[in-house]
């Protein structure tokens, strides 16, 4: 059994419908010898802190294939959370509640593991929960990297025609001239993992409430949208199960 060094019930939540359009299929899409969903679900069972792996679908070839790998499927998602436009709030509620209301199941953290973000590091999974479990006053925890573009420097077009800046500062009357380095530092969410209260998705009906700690990542971020990213990432995962990925350091993770 994963997680046996948890004595608090942590669930990972792995989201993953059959209706993809950009990859068809695309959470059995096989990628370096496994079906994508196997990845996530393998780190999950990996994770010192993970002590349940549940995926959430509406396809019950993903729901056979994800208890091949050794997640739980309790349940089968109704189809109205299945949607392209489905959010991810009316997924976590509807698994949390069924696991209370079918089991008298509780947890203290969920751990939020996408299935098109394969190439992640079990120990960066490790300390966002430690991270978690440090910070009692905190809604959620979302995992954050620097994006390669500010969005001072970003426009959007005003009814009007005309650009406008799509962010301002009260000091700075023209933050889109300004070299970079004297914008403020902007963080990027990357999907890498999060790690959310339930009482933040049941009670207050947010996905991250108002207190969210930071968790920086600097390991590149792999995500499956299309076609054409898939070599990329199956080539990351093959340097994964070698060890040999990312090339990059590390550096320590931080709350505000």
């Amino acid at each position: 059994m994963s997680g046996i060094q948890s004595q608090k019930n942590i669930l990972a939540l792995i989201p993953a419908r059959g209706g993809s359009k950009s990859i068809p299929r695309k959470n059995l899409l096989p990628l370096a010898g496994k079906p994508l969903i196997a990845y996530s679900i393998g780190q999950a069972l990996a994770s010192r802190w993970i002590n349940r792996t549940i995926v959430t679908t509406d396809d019950e070839e993903i729901a056979e294939v994800a208890r091949q790998y050794g997640a739980d499927v309790p349940f089968m998602r109704p189809i109205e959370y299945a949607q392209d436009n489905s959010l991810d709030l009316e997924v976590f509620q509807h698994a949390l509640s069924w696991l209370y209301d079918h089991e008298d199941y509780t947890c203290e953290l969920v751990v939020h593991l996408r299935p098109t973000g394969p190439v992640r590091r079990v120990e960066v999974i490790d300390e966002a929960v430690e991270l978690m479990l440090d910070h009692p006053e905190a809604d959620a925890l979302r995992s954050v990297s620097v994006p390669e573009r500010t969005p001072y420097k970003m426009w959007r077009i005003g009814e009007n025609g005309y650009l406008q800046p799509l962010l301002q500062l009260p000091d700075m009357p023209e933050p889109y001239c300004m070299p970079r380095q004297s914008l403020p530092e902007v963080y990027w969410q990357n999907g890498y993992v999060d790690v959310i209260r339930p009482a933040t998705i049941l009670e207050k009906g947010l996905m991250a409430g108002e207190i969210i700690l930071p968790f920086i990542t600097t390991d590149p971020i792999l995500e499956i949208d299309y076609s054409d990213s898939l070599p990329k990432v199956e080539e990351a995962l093959l340097k994964l199960q070698r060890g040999e990925w990312p090339e990059a350091t590390q550096e320590k993770r931080h709350a505000a």
